[in-house]
């Protein structure tokens, strides 16, 4: 089983990349990969995560001069994550993101601070998980700061969590 921590939408600047390791260190510690899904502001907070577990990060709306990819997919432990910061508008979601990544197992996206997870399933079967943690700094409409676990296991995702950090 490979545990995957998705967080998203830190917005810390220089010198703050402390806040989100004490935070969310219980994650970093069991975490084997992470995944950042956007505005993660300075480079220092990819660094910090990188000293945990390997990091795929994209680039979100608020990360100038930033040099990520807008949208990424990797394989971890034979499943196909993908990652972009802004879904677009909720309405029409599944079905964009279905078109943006049509192989991919799971879609990690950001932008909102809402935590949210759905699946799509495909005439054929194949079902994709569409993930947002949440953020784990500014929890702006949600009702808490939050990050999401993703346990991939032989080629499937065997679990979806958001973890509540406050």
């Amino acid at each position: 089983m490979t545990r995957v921590l998705v967080v998203s939408d830190t917005h810390l600047g220089r010198g703050q990349e402390a806040r989100l390791e004490e935070l969310i260190a219980p994650q970093l510690a069991a975490a084997d990969v992470v995944v950042h899904a956007g505005d993660i502001v300075d480079g220092a907070v990819l660094e910090m995560l990188a000293r945990h577990a390997p990091v795929h990060a994209v680039l979100g709306n608020n990360d100038h001069g930033m040099q990520l990819p807008e949208r990424i997919e990797v394989d971890i432990d034979g499943c196909r994550v993908a990652a972009i910061h802004d879904s677009g508008a909720a309405a029409g979601r599944a079905a964009r993101l279905r078109r943006w990544f049509p192989d991919a197992d799971v879609v990690l996206f950001g932008h909102s601070h809402l935590p949210w997870h759905e699946t799509d399933v495909r005439p054929d079967g194949h079902e994709q998980h569409h993930v947002n943690p949440g953020s784990a700094i500014q929890r702006r409409r949600a009702p808490h700061r939050t990050v999401a676990w993703l346990e991939l296991a032989a080629g499937r995702v065997a679990g979806v969590r958001h973890v509540d950090l406050d």
